[in-house]
């Protein structure tokens, strides 16, 4: 049994990640075994930026009230395993659909997305959002082509001009 001062310390450690987070699921876990759980919680220090931990309902209401996951209240029901993102809003989906596919029994009960529930049809999307250097590199690419469209409209006419002089002084050479 947990001590008041136990509790306290639960749900402020847990809402102090929430409150960084960028991306929560809360997944069942009923039925995995001690093992099953230590290698989630692996992969999850593995990625950098994801926060797993099974908390009590009560408590874990109570950490994310006042937060984005204020949303995910109502379904925190149950065993339930939390992850958070803190890093990448994808990165804690991806883990835990990796995860799924080798133990069926972690079911996404609840995602919370800035500041929206999604149900667990969403993980998928979530798990392929890009990362930040994805992103960044997208960005990037999107900003760089109306420049570089614009250096080869204004290149064309002259590269024209050196065509057509190319092709006449070929033809007087044959000639």
């Amino acid at each position: 049994m947990l001590t008041l001062e136990q509790k306290q310390s639960i749900v402020a450690e847990v809402n102090a990640v929430a409150v960084k987070a960028q991306a929560a699921i809360a997944a069942e876990y009923a039925g995995l075994t001690v093992a099953q759980m230590t290698a989630l919680r692996s992969r999850a220090r593995n990625a950098g930026g994801v926060y797993v931990r099974v908390v009590k309902n009560t408590l874990a209401r109570r950490a994310v009230t006042g937060t984005a996951f204020e949303c995910m209240v109502e379904k925190l029901a149950g065993p339930l395993v939390l992850v958070f993102s803190t890093d990448d809003p994808g990165a804690g989906a991806r883990i835990v659909r990796d995860f799924m596919k080798e133990n069926q029994k972690l079911v996404p009960v609840a995602i919370g997305i800035g500041g929206q529930l999604r149900g667990p049809q969403d993980l998928p999307a979530v798990a392929s959002l890009p990362t930040l250097d994805e992103a960044r590199a997208s960005l990037l690419g999107l900003m760089q082509a109306p420049a570089s469209q614009l250096v080869r409209t204004l290149a064309e006419p002259a590269a024209q001009l050196v065509r057509v002089l190319a092709a006449q002084r070929d033809k007087q050479q044959a000639a």
